[in-house]
């Protein structure tokens, strides 16, 4: 079932117009599904309920979507942030709905030149209406279809954000597939702890599935592994394979980072420039690390982290530097290498 990822900041009666809710958390999750030419085809809405008080939740938002979605009710800060982080974390495919608020107007020719000044050009402005709003989701997901397909041919890489013991079944992570596919009986590597399991069985959108992909927000049962191994921040890949006697290789699909070279992208709206010293995070495959600016110049940062970050070898996803005291809380976007 293909599975399009949207990373919305919308108010909740917005959001229940075009799919209906499902998980209320933090992040609150709304989900349309309808048969196409090839089957069933979902639409998931993430929506960080608690944005903009909390940064993080939108961000794992953006972590996990392909496309966005906006409803501006007002010009102000709030929504140049939003736009910088959109933008910043390559959602540059998205729909904005401006809706009045009550006994004001909202100037959409201003509204469009700021989405244009963020870096968000592609962006369409549409009806507030579910139907019309779904219909321009799935143009969406069609224009994407085969940079989706693409993405699960990847090394798997699945953040794990809940883990829990279910009677009769045994220990179970739950978590998006960022890229690769994972399959029934396939032997798993949890990183950091480098603790192993096997994928016993799995569910997407609970029904009992033989794999779950590229987008797929999925249940994996593991067999022979430990729950110390699921700790915060874990995510689950295939174990490399480096077989000589059978010509068999896999690389790792991540590499540690415990100093990292940070080629930033500073967004249009900030103006602050990182220094030495300066206490900064960054965000990528639902990782929210805090790092130390170690070196600084006009070209590139480098940044020692509290923890290190995993980071992919193959394709890497534009990552976010944020710093929870700037205003914008977002500086930019960042390439990283790992630094020896």
């Amino acid at each position: 079932m293909p599975v399009l990822n949207i990373a919305a900041v919308m108010s909740d009666d917005l959001a229940r117009n075009v799919a209906k809710p499902s998980d209320q958390r933090d992040v609150h999750t709304y989900v349309h599904k309808e048969s196409g030419p090839d089957g069933a085809r979902i639409l998931s809405i993430i929506r960080p309920a608690k944005y903009p008080e909390r940064l993080r939740p939108l961000l794992n938002a953006l972590s996990v979507g392909r496309v966005g979605l906006i409803e501006v009710n007002a010009v102000n800060a709030t929504l140049g942030e939003t736009l910088v982080a959109f933008a910043s974390a390559g959602v540059t495919r998205g729909l904005a709905v401006v809706r009045n608020p009550e006994g004001g107007w909202i100037d959409e020719d201003q509204v469009r030149s700021l989405f244009a000044q963020a870096g968000l050009a592609q962006w369409t402005f549409e009806e507030e209406d579910g139907i019309h709003l779904r219909e321009r989701l799935y143009d969406l997901m069609d224009e994407l279809r085969e940079e989706l397909a693409q993405e699960a041919e990847r090394g798997l890489v699945l953040p794990v954000d809940q883990h829990f013991n279910v009677r009769g079944i045994g220990l179970v992570a739950i978590g998006y597939v960022q890229a690769g596919t994972v399959k029934q009986h396939d032997e798993v590597l949890m990183l950091p702890a480098n603790g192993t399991g096997t994928a016993k069985s799995l569910q997407v959108m609970d029904d009992d599935v033989p794999m779950a992909s590229a987008g797929d927000r999925v249940g994996l049962a593991l067999r022979n592994a430990q729950e110390g191994h699921l700790t915060g921040g874990t995510i689950i890949v295939h174990p490399p394979i480096d077989d000589a006697r059978t010509n068999t290789h896999r690389p790792s699909s991540l590499e540690a980072h415990a100093a990292s070279t940070v080629a930033l992208s500073p967004s249009p709206f900030q103006r602050r420039t990182l220094q030495v010293g300066d206490v900064v995070h960054v965000s990528v495959d639902l990782q929210f690390v805090v790092g130390r600016v170690v070196e600084a110049d006009e070209t590139a940062l480098v940044v020692e982290w509290e923890h290190p970050v995993q980071i992919r070898t193959d394709h890497p996803p534009t990552a976010v530097i944020a710093q929870l005291d700037s205003n914008p809380r977002i500086i930019g976007s960042a390439r990283l290498e790992r630094r020896a």
